[in-house]
């Protein structure tokens, strides 16, 4: 395998073997090739790609169509039937719910076991466990058996662990969706740290979190690699199929034609806004709170931000109540302890996962216009 290469599948197939009734497994096993007893399932057939070195990939298809086996035959839990896969560096895989945890353990018990299974040793584990134990924040909980735990217990400490062994390459698959909001940045702020320098294989159903983190996708469908390519057009394509699937034969559906803003005249779009704006009586209501109190990250104590404050900027700020087309104001008020000739301040609003989707700063002026405070 080329030294630039993490992952590399040839000529991949997993066969399992379906049988009717418990008794026909004894008779396979006397009757040997001579008769079968049961039915062949081809999970996957023939998969070739390669993976290299710091590639973000994901993985997308419906339910059976090979993803969870395709990963475990790429962390060595299974077997494959026909072809080859060789990996480069340490894997550390987040799969299915509890995999790799005995539950009559305790939460201690587990990640000793887990992380020596990942290859570290005994001394390595004793200098990371309270990190380890601090990135689960699970409490007192860590002493007792993980039978005892909810599922999103068991998630923080199966990331907790993955997360401080030093792997080359780090599977996860469809696993942070049981987790809180606040675990789930966590893990993404992990994830996009590792993807400087590791290997990333993400499963998962939701697209929006596949476009964000990955490069690159591969779409399985039914056992088969349907197609590879750039994240953005497998998603597309992905998506487009799902929408199909579920519309049946009742609506047959085709790419929207875009059109370019160069075409469309002022008094087009105001009266699209229009027509959206009876069709979409949409509204979110909310309380803004600048959550200073929780807010994490890092700091010189040259400055600190002391208020944020989102408001509607036309004459009607009664309510609280935004919605699309809206205008409004973002306040952020700080203050300075050491003079600064070109201080800059800005923002970046985040979804769920906390990944950015836009932001805005004062550099584009300050850097032409320095304003010394």
């Amino acid at each position: 395998m080329s030294s630039d290469l993490a992952i590399k599948v040839e000529g991949l197939s997993k066969c399992f073997h379906i049988y009717d009734r418990p008794r026909d497994r004894l008779l396979q096993m006397f009757a040997g090739k001579r008769k079968k007893y049961y039915r062949e399932f081809w999970a996957l057939k023939d998969l070739n790609f390669e993976i290299k070195k710091g590639e973000t990939i994901g993985i997308v298809g419906r339910n059976g169509s090979g993803k969870s086996t395709l990963l475990q035959m790429i962390c060595g839990t299974l077997n494959p039937t026909q072809g080859d896969i060789q990996t480069r560096g340490r894997i550390a895989a987040l799969l299915e719910l509890g995999a790799g945890f005995n539950p009559e353990f305790t939460g201690r018990e587990n990640v000793y076991m887990n992380a020596s299974i990942l290859g570290l040793s005994k001394e390595q584990i004793d200098a990371r466990f309270a990190d380890i134990a601090a990135f689960a924040d699970i409490g007192d909980f860590i002493e007792q058996p993980v039978k005892n735990y909810s599922s999103g217990m068991y998630v923080r400490l199966a990331f907790a662990v993955i997360a401080h062994v030093d792997a080359d390459i780090l599977v996860v698959d469809e696993a942070l969706a049981v987790g809180d909001a606040v675990f789930t940045q966590k893990c993404m702020r992990f994830i996009r740290n590792f993807q400087k320098n590791g290997t990333l294989l993400f499963v998962s159903h939701d697209m929006g979190s596949v476009l964000n983190l990955c490069e690159k996708a591969i779409w399985l469908h039914k056992g088969e690699v349907r197609q590879m390519g750039a994240s953005q057009n497998i998603a597309e394509q992905y998506l487009q199929y799902t929408l199909q699937e579920t519309y049946g034969s009742d609506a047959e559906l085709h790419a929207i034609n875009q059109i370019s803003t160069e075409d469309a005249t002022k008094s087009q779009i105001s009266k699209q806004i229009e027509i959206w704006g009876n069709a979409l009586d949409y509204g979110a209501e909310f309380e803004v709170s600048d959550n200073l109190t929780q807010a994490n990250g890092w700091k010189t104590g040259k400055g600190e931000i002391t208020s944020v404050n989102l408001e509607k900027i036309d004459k009607d700020n009664s309510d609280c109540i935004f919605k699309g087309w809206d205008k409004a104001r973002i306040t952020i008020q700080a203050k300075i302890h050491e003079d600064m000739l070109h201080p800059i301040i800005g923002f970046n609003v985040r979804d769920k996962l906390g990944q950015v989707l836009f932001g805005e700063n004062t550099l584009p002026f300050t850097s032409h216009h320095p304003t010394p405070v």
